[in-house]
């Protein structure tokens, strides 16, 4: 029996809130769906979707570890969108002070991709469709 339908999000834990917070609206572009303070937990957490998608939950605790390394680490290894062209978004990127990696080819596919960091370097995958 299936009974996953699909990705409902994807929980990132960041150790600024507010450069992140900039960072996912600002310069990726997600909306800010809903914005709360938990107070006993000191932390914040903010919906984001997508194009009317929710996708990311970001949240903020006081002194979360570190990430073990990059980007081999057991766990989550990056998070990919997909893109219509990667060159233009490396442009848009570039203007906003976001420098990914030279574009690859995927060896499997022939499309191509690109990587860059959010401000607590986690990996940030654009893939052209």
């Amino acid at each position: 029996m299936q009974f996953l339908q699909s990705i409902h999000h994807i929980a990132i834990i960041c150790s600024d809130y507010e450069k992140s917070k900039h960072f996912y609206t600002k310069i990726l572009g997600f909306k800010i769906d809903r914005e709360v303070l938990r107070s006993e937990r000191e932390s914040y957490k903010l919906d984001l979707s997508l194009n009317g998608q929710y996708c990311i939950e970001l949240f903020s605790f006081p002194n979360p570890p570190k990430r073990p390394s990059r980007p081999e680490s057991c766990g989550l290894r990056h998070i990919a969108f997909q893109v219509a062209n990667v060159q233009e978004c490396i442009t848009a990127l570039n203007e906003k002070d976001v420098f990914p990696e030279p574009i690859r080819t995927d060896e499997f596919t022939g499309k191509k991709f690109t990587f860059f960091s959010d401000p607590d370097d986690l990996p940030i995958e654009l893939y052209e469709i």
